[in-house]
């Protein structure tokens, strides 16, 4: 299972409808969270992510919109239990932490930052602020059997697993080597972007990923104000999902002047066609 939900949406300032950012990201019993706007932990509840099931938290950069919120959170963390399971912390420089016994705080810097036998989390750098990174969630490639001809050629039971571990095997019909019958499926790719000016470091970092979730706060005929504020336009978000061959483009980070954000998703479409606008409370399963 691999699930994103967007517990935040809004840029900067909030609405009655949209948060201050934040993204959960489930994997199988790792859950992470991409940013922790104010009130974060009220929208987890809201849209029934489990705060407590917290492994990882990654903020960005050192704005108060995207951390605001950390400082409630692991408060809760601390009083709903005893012992609260850990929680490795992941700070750009400019945000300080207070000592909680559970949170292991590291920094955030290019390169991989956190990994598991099944996936990674790295970072890398974008134009917004100084110490302001964009997050790469790679999951790990699978070896899978095309069962039906691993059958045929008599492998059964532990053949398996003896199979993936010496990369052949000895069955009743031969030696049969674990290219005859695997597949490799690629690992699933993920990339925020969080608050950023389009860039190729972001371009280079979401070549084909599968979801690319990124800064969409203003309309097109606003580009000179979003280069002032170090923002996105819609068309510029739509232009590095094209460039980069992402297979699934989502807007969000959207400034509160769009009650109605259809011009946004109109103009993003004109350029990429699989682009939509995150709300709060949006769940996408990959």
């Amino acid at each position: 299972m691999l699930k994103i939900t967007f517990l935040g949406t809004s840029g900067s300032a909030p609405t009655v409808s949209r948060g201050m950012p934040a993204i959960a990201v489930k994997y199988e019993n790792q859950l992470m969270l991409w940013d922790c706007g104010e009130g974060t932990q009220r929208q987890m509840m809201n849209y029934k992510v489990g705060y407590g099931s917290i492994n990882s938290i990654f903020i960005t950069h050192p704005h108060l919109d995207h951390y605001l919120g950390l400082y409630g959170l692991v408060e809760t963390l601390k009083l709903s239990s005893p012992s609260p399971k850990p929680v490795n912390l992941f700070l750009p420089t400019g945000v300080s932490f207070g000592e909680y016994g559970f949170v292991k705080s590291s920094k955030m810097k290019s390169g991989t930052l956190f990994k598991t036998v099944d996936f990674t989390v790295g970072a890398y750098p974008v134009r917004h602020c100084r110490s302001a990174y964009g997050i790469v969630f790679q999951e790990k490639e699978k070896i899978k059997f095309h069962e039906e001809k691993a059958h045929s050629l008599g492998l059964q039971g532990k053949m398996f697993q003896e199979i993936q571990k010496k990369g052949k095997v000895k069955t009743a019909n031969g030696i049969v080597n674990l290219e005859d019958v695997t597949w490799v499926k690629p690992g699933r790719k993920i990339v925020y972007s969080s608050d950023c000016l389009p860039d190729n470091n972001t371009i280079k970092s979401a070549e084909g990923a599968d979801l690319l979730i990124h800064d969409g706060t203003f309309d097109g005929s606003l580009k000179d104000e979003a280069k002032e504020k170090m923002h996105s336009t819609v068309e510029d978000a739509a232009e590095i999902a094209k460039k980069a061959n992402v297979k699934r483009l989502i807007l969000t980070h959207i400034s509160p002047r769009y009650s109605d954000v259809s011009i946004l998703l109109d103009q993003a479409r004109s350029i990429f066609s699989n682009v939509d606008i995150a709300r709060d409370g949006l769940v996408v399963d990959l």
